[in-house]
């Protein structure tokens, strides 16, 4: 099974993938329905883009999507190249992050001297998933996967085809989608509480601008001939459908402006019709699952989030965890201790001591070393007596 918050997780799916598996569709508008479908272009994966079955249940969000960028931006290389070269992919997809941020400010910060090139992208895409806002923030953002990773597709697709990214191209994408996106939110006949979210989301994944410095009034004032490649004219409409949904039906004035977005960008109204629908099943089917859609309180986000990756993170580690924690006396003294009386202040700081020092060990649960990531340790610490054997713990006896 592939685990994307493992090194060498790249090579691992690629050694899976037969060179045979996913050919080239030879069409822009097959090859974008199929990415469609997964929910890559709306920000919420539920599939992949390829005839491998992959399963990932109980992954995180990141997780997925890492994979999901890797799967399509590969399928995108041997649509273009039409061959399936892997080492030439993996080089290329490298130059192309690597030219995307100007040196400084490069994206390859987290990549090592001399690591295999595969590591290399695996550090750029772990990058590239997440959004600008930092998870462990003062507004605990509920916000974590970066909604406009179909902006790297479509840079991707230019790279290759030009050899080079042509020059502001990522700044101007961002800027004509969160114009048509605002735009869109300006023609709702009837607002609600997901506009300002989506607003949120979209702003948390922008990288090159702000979606404050967007001022539109019309379409007009916008130059939506800069997209003039198939894959940008679709994703452009569909984000605005996307943006003026929130009870499944479209007004006469919204169904009014997506049909000029299409006139504006040379999409017929088959066309247009086939994304208003699309937007609105994908949307219906999955809404309870989509963040923006399921917002209450941010704070409450934050820790939902972070209590469902620290309980994936503590499952995978079951067995190693129980190795480190039996090997310091200590720890296990107190331990069982707590499933028979409250520990006082002194005891409980040195069992945060001891398992902040175990998880240095481990090195996927480095999560509860970042910046408030002892806010997290109460979680660890709350499973830890359910791994240890039932001798520990009084509690769990039953009397015949």
């Amino acid at each position: 099974m592939i685990n994307p918050s493992v090194h060498g997780w790249i090579d691992k799916y690629f050694i899976g993938l037969s060179k045979s598996s996913d050919q080239p569709t030879g069409e822009a508008e097959v090859f974008y329905r199929e990415i469609r479908k997964t929910g890559f272009v709306y920000g919420h994966i539920i599939s992949y883009y390829t005839s491998r079955k992959i399963e990932n249940h109980g992954w995180l969000d990141e997780e997925v999507s890492k994979l999901a960028l890797l799967v399509i931006l590969h399928r995108l290389y041997v649509e273009i190249r039409k061959v399936d070269n892997r080492e030439m992919f993996v080089a290329e997809t490298i130059a192309f992050y690597d030219e995307m941020h100007p040196k400084g400010l490069s994206l390859l910060k987290k990549v090592l001297p001399g690591q295999p090139p595969s590591l290399q992208l695996e550090s750029i895409i772990d990058e590239r998933v997440q959004t600008n806002e930092n998870i462990i923030s003062k507004n605990f953002s509920h916000i974590v996967t970066n909604a406009l990773l179909f902006i790297d597709v479509i840079a991707f697709q230019k790279f290759l085809e030009s050899g080079s990214l042509p020059e502001k191209y990522l700044k101007n994408a961002e800027e004509l989608i969160i114009g048509v996106v605002s735009l869109a939110l300006q023609t709702k006949v009837r607002k609600s509480q997901y506009d300002t979210l989506l607003i949120r989301l979209f702003e948390a994944s922008l990288r090159f601008g702000k979606f404050s410095n967007v001022s539109v009034s019309n379409l007009e004032s916008l130059d939506l001939s800069f997209f003039n490649n198939p894959l940008e004219r679709y994703y452009l409409l569909d984000l605005a459908g996307m943006s003026m949904w929130s009870d499944g039906v479209l007004e006469n004035e919204e169904r009014y402006f997506l049909y000029k977005i299409g006139e504006f960008v040379r999409l017929s109204d088959k066309l247009v019709e086939e994304s208003m629908f699309e937007v609105n099943d994908f949307i219906s089917k999955h809404k309870k699952e989509i963040a923006y859609f399921n917002y209450s309180n941010p704070v409450k986000h934050f820790y939902d989030h972070m209590t469902e990756s620290v309980i994936v993170l503590i499952k995978r580690n079951r067995s190693r965890l129980v190795k480190e924690i039996t090997q310091s006396g200590e720890l296990v003294r107190l331990l069982a201790q707590s499933t028979q009386r409250d520990l006082d202040e002194k005891e409980k700081k040195r069992m945060r001591k001891q398992v902040l020092d175990i998880c240095k060990t481990i090195p996927s649960l480095t999560i509860f070393l970042l910046p408030g990531g002892s806010l997290l340790l109460p979680i660890l610490i709350k499973f830890i007596p359910q791994m240890l054997p039932s001798a520990f713990n009084e509690n769990s006896d039953h009397e015949a």
